[in-house]
């Protein structure tokens, strides 16, 4: 879609995105604390975003498997970070615990900040963190801190918003506006804005080939 302002891709990048994500990809570990996280081998990118925002869904579109990422209608139910990986690539995928959700206890809060704060701030092998935003709230107080955590640590990161089936193309790109130009202020981030669809497939393939193009740039 125009209003994302991705980087073009060939053909041949588009390919590569697709094959990365046809391989049968599977759970491979959770870390719920910074003691239990595996080995860093590979090349890691995390998904990041507020609970409800989509991020299981977004992760099941990536790879064609509906039952990769767990989905919950309870905000806050998971705690961990979750590890998937497939054959013949050295791609991790990270589905890290939604943020914001106020319900939950401050304890757990606290767990969470702390793990994913040394998750970012000692990951070697983590390339980027996409950080999903719902496209019909826009950015939200809620996801300051990480954004924040995110540029303190020096993680490269992305925007990456969701549901855009949910809205009208006008608003969709107000929206897109709006978070480019709030990321105009983190040297950290990404400038292009990713603007998807789980359910409608928005802008899959082109979100396939970003990260095939990254892992690409690792491995030279």
């Amino acid at each position: 879609m125009d209003v994302s302002n991705a980087s073009i891709f060939s053909s041949a990048e588009i390919e590569a995105g697709r094959a990365l994500f046809a391989r049968e990809w599977r759970f491979i570990s959770a870390a719920d604390s910074p003691s239990s996280l595996p080995a860093a081998r590979g090349v890691e990118i995390a998904f990041a975003g507020r609970s409800n925002v989509g991020k299981s869904s977004l992760i099941n579109a990536l790879v064609g498997q509906s039952g990769l990422a767990r989905t919950s209608n309870t905000p806050g139910r998971i705690r961990e970070l979750l590890f998937f990986a497939a054959d013949n690539t050295a791609l991790k995928l990270v589905d890290m615990p939604g943020y914001g959700y106020a319900a939950a206890p401050k304890q757990m809060i606290k767990a969470w900040t702390g793990l994913i704060r040394a998750y970012l701030q000692h990951r070697t092998n983590l390339a980027r963190v996409y950080v999903l935003i719902d496209a019909r709230h826009g950015m939200k107080d809620t996801d300051q801190p990480t954004l924040d955590l995110l540029g303190e640590s020096a993680v490269s990161h992305q925007i990456v918003l969701t549901k855009a089936d949910a809205i009208l193309p006008d608003e969709l790109a107000a929206c897109a506006a709006t978070t480019r130009t709030a990321l105009a202020k983190r040297p950290a981030s990404f400038p292009d804005v990713l603007v998807t669809s789980a359910r409608g497939g928005i802008d899959i393939p082109e979100l396939r080939a970003t990260i095939a193009r990254l892992l690409s740039e690792r491995s030279h």
